[in-house]
């Protein structure tokens, strides 16, 4: 089973969430930034790698909040959220056309990825 990852930011009680761009799979929906871990990388290091890629910041890796799992073009993922603490919010939309901060009843409403859909009862049960 491959790995996937999420970086879970906490800020005043909203969670961070980025809208993919239109195109592929998940256009258009909401996610909590992150992506495949790499062979040979840690959660910690793609996480951090995932970040500067998608959105053009620095993070600090904290402790597992939530698992999860989904397939992907028949592939099973393990999906691994992790509290994360944002160096900077000067984003750089490079794979998104937004970002917001949400409360978790918020984020329940919007179109999110089906695997962090998943996910949210476990976050809203966590302290911001």
């Amino acid at each position: 089973m491959r790995r996937s990852v999420a970086g879970i930011a906490w800020q005043g009680g909203r969670l961070l969430l980025a809208r993919r761009k239109p195109g592929g799979v998940n256009s258009r929906l909401w996610e909590f930034p992150g992506g495949k871990v790499d062979t040979g990388e840690s959660p910690a290091e793609s996480l951090a790698r995932e970040f500067l890629e998608e959105l053009g910041v620095a993070i600090t890796v904290g402790e597992l909040l939530a698992t999860g799992s989904f397939r992907h073009r028949n592939i099973e993922f393990r999906l691994e959220a992790y509290r994360i603490t944002l160096a900077s919010t000067d984003f750089q939309l490079y794979e998104h056309e937004e970002v917001g901060w949400f409360t978790p009843e918020e984020a329940a409403a919007l179109p999110l990825v089906p695997s962090d859909r998943d996910i949210l009862p476990e976050l809203r049960r966590t302290p911001s």
